[in-house]
Formats: C-alpha cells, sequence, structure tokens
C-alpha cells in the first residue's frame, strides 16, 4: 500500500517560530534568531500549537478532539465561540475528560452569540477550526485569514454561489499569507480512497463514461421548537432544515460523494439538470429542505454524474460512489476494481477509513514539517457542485456552471443579524409551514 502522512514520519521547524516568521521571511526582511535553529533539528519542532473552536456542536468536538489525538508535539485548545452558551458548556466538559491539560479555555476566552467568531480570533491563537452550520463559513474564514490565523474548517464551506467567490478570495489571501487552510472532506485522506483513485487515474479502467453518486439514508436529527424561543434562536438550533444556514442535505452531506467524483475527474461539471422534492416529509419541523434530490451532472469530457440523495425510510440505502470506464468498473467507496466481465482486479482489503482522524494526521504532520496545505480551492469548488445540483433541483432547469457561479441570489445574508430577536431570512406562514422551493417557478441565478 502507498504510504500515506501520519504523524510520527517527518521532521521539519518549530511550527509556532516558522508561521510567525512566514510573512517577514516573504518580506525579505525576517530578523536574526526568527526560526529557532535549534529546536528546528527536532521532529515536528516542540512548541504548543494553539487552537481555538468556533461552532461547538458535534462536529466541532469531534474535529477539535482528533485534532488534539495528533502526535509529534502538544495541541492546546485554548478559545471556544458558540452562538449558544450551554453548546461551549458541554463541549468543554466533554473535551476536559478527554484530553484533561490539553483543555485551557479560561472564562474570558469564551465568547458567545454572532459575534463570537470575533472573540476567538482576538485571541493568541495559532490555528482556528471552524464548525458552524455552513451559511457562517465564509464570513469566518475571511476574517480568519484576515487575522492571520490558519484554519481547519468543516464542509460545505457556503451554502449559495457568493458564498462560494467569498471563499475563494478568502482563500487566495491565505496562500499570500502563507497560512494552511484544510477542509473536512476526509474522504481525501482515506487510503483506501487514495489508492483506488490513483489506480483509476493512471487508466486501470480506461477512460470515464459514467459514475455514480449516492447518499440515501434515513432522517437525520431534529430539533424540535421550545416554548419562549425566538424565531431565529428556533432556525438556528434546527438548522439542518434551514437553506440559509445549511444549504440543504445536497450541500450539507452529498458533497462528500459529489467530491470524491470531482477528485476522480480532476475538474467540475460544466452543467447539470435534475428533480427533487418532499414526498415524505411532511412535518412544520422539516423547514424548507427536499427530502429527495436526484441530478444529472455533465463534466467537459462529456463524461456524466448520476447523483441521488434521499431521506425517506424504507427506501434502498447507500453512500457510495461508483465510476465506469471503457475497461472496467470501481467500486470506489469499497475499494474494488472490476474488468468488464466483473473479475476483480483490484481490492484495498481492510482498513485504510478513518479519514476523519487521518486528515487531522496528515494536517499537523504538514504543519511541523513546515509546509503550507492548501485544500481551499478544491474545497470551494466541490461546495459548488452541490450548490448546482440544489440549484437544478429546485429549479426544474438546465444550469450551466457558470450561470451558477455568477448567480446574484443570495440565501445567507448572515452578517445582518445581532441579536436571536432578529427576523431569520425565511419564516413560516400563518399555520407555521414553511415554504417549499417549487421546479417551474423557483429562482435559483
Amino acid at each position: 500500500m502507498a504510504e500515506t502522512n501520519s504523524a510520527g514520519q517527518e521532521k521539519g521547524t518549530s511550527r509556532r517560530d516558522f508561521m510567525r516568521a512566514s510573512s517577514a521571511i516573504v518580506a525579505g526582511g525576517a530578523v536574526a534568531g526568527s526560526l529557532n535553529i535549534a529546536r528546528a533539528a527536532h521532529p515536528y519542532g516542540s512548541d504548543t500549537i494553539r487552537m481555538g473552536l468556533i461552532g461547538c456542536g458535534g462536529r466541532g468536538r469531534g474535529a477539535a478532539s482528533q485534532a488534539m489525538n495528533t502526535q509529534g508535539g502538544q495541541v492546546r485548545l485554548v478559545a471556544l465561540g458558540d452562538m449558544f452558551e450551554n453548546q461551549i458548556y458541554g463541549t468543554l466538559r466533554g473535551l476536559t475528560a478527554e484530553h484533561g491539560e490539553k483543555i485551557d479555555v479560561a472564562k474570558e476566552r469564551q465568547f458567545t452569540g454572532f459575534d463570537a467568531y470575533k472573540g476567538v480570533l482576538e485571541c493568541d491563537l495559532d490555528m482556528v477550526i471552524l464548525a458552524t452550520p455552513p451559511g457562517f463559513r465564509p464570513l469566518h474564514f475571511e476574517a480568519a485569514v484576515k487575522a492571520g490565523k490558519s484554519v481547519f474548517m468543516e464542509k460545505p464551506v457556503a451554502v449559495d454561489p457568493a458564498g462560494v467567490l467569498r471563499v475563494l478570495r478568502a482563500n487566495d489571501e491565505a496562500k499570500k499569507k502563507e497560512l494552511f487552510v484544510a477542509v473536512g472532506l476526509q474522504r481525501r485522506h482515506e487510503p483506501a480512497y487514495v489508492e483506488t483513485i490513483q489506480r483509476i487515474q493512471d487508466g486501470i479502467i480506461g477512460e470515464i463514461v459514467l459514475a455514480r453518486a449516492y447518499w440515501n439514508g434515513a432522517k437525520p436529527w431534529v430539533k424540535h421548537r421550545e416554548a419562549q424561543q425566538t424565531e431565529m434562536e428556533y432556525q438556528l438550533r434546527n438548522w439542518y432544515y434551514f437553506n440559509w444556514l445549511c444549504g440543504d442535505h445536497i450541500v450539507e452531506q452529498h458533497i462528500h460523494n459529489l467530491d470524491v467524483i470531482n477528485w476522480i475527474m480532476n475538474g467540475y461539471p460544466v452543467e447539470a439538470q435534475g428533480q427533487g422534492g418532499c414526498e415524505v416529509r411532511k412535518g412544520k419541523e422539516y423547514g424548507e429542505i427536499f427530502d429527495h434530490h436526484f441530478v444529472e451532472f455533465t463534466y467537459g469530457s462529456g463524461a456524466v454524474m448520476l447523483s441521488q440523495c434521499r431521506h425517506i425510510e424504507g427506501c434502498w440505502n447507500a453512500v457510495s460512489e461508483h465510476v465506469h470506464g471503457t475497461n472496467g468498473y470501481a467500486d470506489v467507496s469499497g475499494a474494488k476494481i472490476y474488468t468488464p466481465k466483473g473479475k476483480l482486479i483490484y481490492s484495498y482489503g481492510k482498513g485504510g477509513r478513518d479519514g476523519h482522524q487521518q486528515e487531522h494526521h496528515d494536517l499537523f504532520a504538514d504543519i511541523r514539517a513546515g509546509k503550507r496545505p492548501n485544500e481551499g480551492e478544491w474545497g470551494a469548488l466541490s461546495t459548488m457542485t452541490a450548490i448546482l445540483g440544489r440549484m437544478a433541483t429546485y429549479s426544474g432547469q438546465k444550469i450551466g456552471w457558470q450561470e451558477a457561479l455568477n448567480s446574484q441570489v443570495v440565501i445567507s445574508p448572515v452578517e445582518k443579524f445581532k441579536n436571536l430577536n432578529d427576523t431569520p431570512p425565511v419564516v413560516p406562514d400563518k399555520d407555521g409551514f414553511y415554504a417549499l422551493p417549487v421546479p417551474g417557478q423557483s429562482k435559483v441565478v
């Protein structure tokens, strides 16, 4: 099996010295002693990496924990930010029980509300994890880069084309500042995927003509409305079901499978058309998103990806990716490759799947080796792929990539909100229901 980056494999400079000196080095004005040469001789450097977390839900807690599980030097959590105080308390309790002295979040470094991200970014940090609902991601990423913080951000990185463009612009600035940027599309770090896709790209199945991608499963969590909640608080806590926060499940979840196909194709679709709707999920608590999407994406080569994502119980379920070529077929998620007649010619075997942890092993090994990984561009463009699919299913139209990317429709104006009494972008009707998109009528560009 091919080697993969993991903690304990590489040597590099002291990470904090390297990062703090980087801008001076680029300008040609680094002073003597900016890089600690003696410490640079040790594996990964010996500094502690000071980390902040913005977004203290389950994925944020998980990402912070996985960062602190890496080896080669200590990672310390020193600041927390979330919309809600109870989220901070829960994360602090859980991570302290798990990681003990690696948690050093004094009360003055705990921030709540819409401006919590600003407080975290003003702290003495080397990096920040962005794990709020994705509607906030462009704003928070842009602010982190402006503050000179390196970033690990969860996928998706936006919910509308304007947000994607904002992330791309901020990512260009991150490169200029030599900040690292990682995106939580963890399949790109799983050895089983890496090796299988390398063989596909080397031509083992010939020219790819068809791809299939699925995220079909049961319905996810739901948060019911509680007494005394404002409409804003209710939507923020039940964020999965509101497009200005989530982008619909084709963006929030199915992005993983779409990203795998983009990775294989080494590019992005040029157009999409599809259909979707809300067939069984009729309750008020399910907000404004569809329960199924089917999209036909076309790439510049003429290859087609058929994409399905569905939240309907009692149906065929699959979370997987497959590609068909002129000389064979690959079950990508299964890490197996076959001849046209079905003979198995490659199998990765067991293991190589723990991407959520591996992406942090890879990231921190790179950091301690003095490297500057940047996953921002393909994180943004795979997010745009998912958004393009949603635009096609909501409108019922065939939509080109550039047409979608240049869309002037903004669904997540998060900067205008200041407190929980503000009115969110969508509100229920007199009966408590939210308007659903209507193919043939809904405006998406």
